[in-house]
């Protein structure tokens, strides 16, 4: 079992202090090793600072939690006295105010955040999100700032395979050739020669201008003739190697829409020799920021967990992280990225990043954790903790000793997930407030990120950014959980239609340019990232390649990737639009329809077959299965499963929340009955067992059906109604503890 640690007896032995309870391997985590290096808060002062904070904000938290319930009951009941009734927007969206679920927009404003890495603030690209407890994806996500063009467009499907392409365990010339071509298109496009294409380059030099005595790049043309880059302001920097002959082994950097590109010249390597101009590979400043996640890829129940995450987040922010795997039969080592160090044209060193500035996504409002207790034995909110512990380690990124610094801005940057509302952000900033008191660090220093992912943040998008408006540093949209939220907030509503025809409805669009519309006239441009949704495909790159520039274009200056290869590739697309212009446009078009948003995706008197009606539940259970086996008998958070057709899909809970709450709902409104969705289930777990045959690690779930991971995925859908919010975490928690406490008894 993976993460499943004997260990897990040692909860019970704990430190008490500040009126807490707490586990002994979080706190000599944190007292012996995160505060060794910390001088402006000793060990005591930490924990008891901790004890204050839980004691004032824990009812808090509960009352707000409170809250949710009371106004899901209210919509509920609304809906159960309008069945059948014609939806009139305006009569929904008085009900709505009423009960306070739909507040009135103020005034408007601009946010006021300061101190900002010009990552979040101005770049526009890719973002990757990982969970941190696999310190190797870890590791790989903070590494993915740059990444091989060449490599991602060879080893995956941006190139087809026929025709002589073929990848095989030796190198395809011809394959070879191909990506070299796909690199000079990209070029053409990026940084231009004037009047001459790359595939027409003979040989690059660097000379040296006769009146200012500054470096300037010049291309020899096989014709014989010369050029220059269109815009010779794109050619900031370079590098040579080890003494060796001018332009033999020479890395060109150049710049475009705020990105920088990295040509690498060496006429004496294998895929140098394959053109005359000697170009062995183009690297892309890829993912220009990580999301390393405390919350839905990862798998933490208990003290040992937790402990686990914040010991991987301090690695990462004290740069001495590293990770030791097999790869292909080989052992490999991996650690931080250095700087890279260039020339500018002038002579003067410039420094560039070489790791992904790094943003932590701590858990939402609902999860308690027992690595924790107070004196009387509850356990305290999780999200607490992980405010005081992520933001105590994210010191180190900005002013403690590390090997590398985070933030140049001095500001940590947190990603708060499943906020409802503005209330629940205020919460969220009188938080961080008292932990940078707690801290002893100056007001503002913790920035937020606000997860746009929950339908009443949706709808009072505005009022959630105006009540951060000195901390937001990040807004996003992410479909699943959205549409999760959107089945449980109008459950009584009705039966929702297929998953796939919900993202074809004008409500999902109007959401999509509604956070983008809000966030725009909030002055987040030049100040805070506008992000959008995952491409769960990693696979298929090809079609990411063709379909994920529609992102840039939506005026998102961010969005989510599965993998390095894949932030390599999304970066041409930041390439190709230019974010900040493309946000400019944006701001003159008519603000997204709330009217639409509120329309709730329903069936209606549209009738179903009985093989679209079990094709839609084989897919969903095939899916939930896939996804939780893993999650309760491995421990993993995040991985890629094959769908029900056999495509790998990058997975989380997010994925689960709407895959549970579409099934529940359709149970609920007797599309389907419970002997269905449990013969479903079943047949299922047969096609989940064969896809995972491979997998020495793997247990069983037919053909007894009682295993705990296989009732967990049972579970999620037969008592997905009376699920908070419809999230997954309570149910998910209770089995994996179940199972950890099993294999311990064992």
């Amino acid at each position: 079992m993976r993460e499943v640690s004997r260990d897990t007896q040692v909860m019970d032995k704990r430190i008490k202090i500040g009126g807490l309870q707490i586990s002994s391997s979080l706190y000599g985590l944190v007292s012996r090793e995160v505060l060794s290096e910390i001088d402006s808060i000793d060990a005591n002062t930490f924990w008891i600072n901790l004890g204050e904070i839980v004691r004032e904000l824990a009812p808090e938290n509960k009352k707000l939690l409170q809250r949710r319930e009371e106004l899901q009951s209210q919509i509920n009941s609304w809906h159960l006295n309008h069945v059948g009734a014609l939806f009139y927007a305006d009569e929904y969206k008085g009900f709505l105010l009423e009960i306070g679920y739909l507040l009135p927009e103020g005034d408007g404003f601009k946010i006021a955040t300061d101190n900002v890495d010009a990552e979040i603030a101005t770049i526009a690209g890719p973002q990757l999100v990982v969970p941190v407890n696999n310190a190797r994806y870890a590791l790989n996500a903070a590494n993915a700032r740059w990444g091989s063009l060449y490599d991602a467009f060879y080893g995956t499907n941006a190139i087809s395979e026929n025709k002589g392409l073929e990848k095989s365990d030796r190198f395809n010339e011809a394959r070879g050739r191909e990506v070299i071509q796909r690199g000079f298109k990209f070029l053409n496009q990026a940084v231009p020669l004037s009047n001459a294409s790359y595939e027409d380059v003979k040989h690059y030099s660097l000379v040296e201008n006769d009146l200012n005595k500054q470096i300037k790049l010049k291309v020899q043309l096989e014709n014989g003739e010369t050029a220059e880059l269109q815009d010779p302001t794109q050619f900031i920097a370079y590098q040579y190697f080890d003494g060796t002959d001018k332009g033999e082994r020479l890395v060109l950097l150049l710049l475009n829409n705020g990105l920088h590109i990295e040509l690498h010249i060496d006429a004496n390597s294998p895929v140098g020799k394959l053109h005359p101009s000697g170009l062995k590979d183009i690297v892309l400043e890829s993912a220009i920021t990580a999301i390393q996640d405390c919350e839905d890829s990862v798998t933490a129940v208990d003290a040992q967990d937790k402990t686990l995450v914040y010991r991987n987040w301090l690695g990462l922010m004290r740069g001495d992280l590293q990770e030791t795997f097999y790869k292909q039969g080989k052992e490999t080592h991996r650690k931080l990225n250095p700087d890279r160090i260039y020339t500018t044209p002038t002579g003067k060193l410039l420094v560039l990043s070489g790791r992904s500035l790094m943003l932590v996504r701590n858990v939402g409002h609902l999860m308690t954790t027992n690595a924790v207790l107070t004196e009387t034995g509850e356990e305290i909110p999780e999200g607490i903790l992980d405010a005081m512990i992520t933001s105590l380690i994210g010191l180190y990124g900005i002013k403690a000793k590390a090997t590398y610094s985070n933030s140049k801005a001095g500001s940590i940057y947190i990603v708060k997930p499943k906020m409802h509302g503005p209330e629940e952000v205020a919460f969220t900033v009188k938080l961080f407030s008292m932990v940078e008191d707690a801290l002893n660090i100056p007001r503002n220093t913790m920035k937020i990120g606000i997860m746009d992912e929950e339908r009443r943040t949706t709808i009072n998008l505005k009022e959630c950014i105006r009540a951060a408006r000195e901390r937001l540093i990040f807004i996003n949209t992410g479909f699943l959980d959205r549409t999760g939220d959107e089945i449980h907030t109008s459950m009584e509503a009705g039966a929702f239609l297929p998953k796939s025809d919900i993202k074809s409805e004008p409500w999902i669009s109007a959401y999509e340019d509604w956070n983008v519309d809000t966030g725009l006239l909030c002055g987040l441009q030049g100040r805070a990232q506008i992000g959008k949704g995952m491409w769960a495909m990693p696979d298929l790159m090809g079609e990411m390649l063709k379909e994920k520039i529609i992102h840039p274009e939506m005026g998102a200056n961010c969005a989510w990737v599965p993998s390095p290869t894949a932030a390599t590739l999304h970066a041409t697309h930041y390439h190709q639009v230019d974010v900040t212009a493309q946000q400019e446009k944006l701001k003159t078009r008519q603000r997204a329809s709330l009217d639409d948003i509120l329309t709730i995706p329903l069936l209606g008197d549209r009738k179903l077959s009985q093989d679209e009606i079990q094709q839609e539940l084989d897919n969903n259970a095939q899916g939930i299965l896939g996804y939780v086996v893993r999650w309760i008998d491995q421990g993993v958070g995040c991985s890629k499963v094959p769908d029900i057709n056999h495509v790998g899909l990058m997975e989380d809970r997010a994925t689960l929340r709407i895959s549970s709450q579409h099934m529940a709902n359709w149970l609920h409104h007797n599309i389907c009955t419970e002997d269905q969705v449990v013969a479903t289930f079943e047949r299922m777990a047969k096609v989940v067992d064969e896809q995972n045959s491979q997998d020495p690690e793997y247990k069983l779930m037919a053909p007894d059906y009682s295993g705990i991971a296989y009732q967990a995925a049972l579970d999620l859908v037969l008592k997905g109604y009376e699920q908070p919010s419809g999230y997954t975490e309570p149910l998910l928690h209770e089995y994996r503890k179940q199972l950890k406490q099993t294999v311990v008894a064992s």
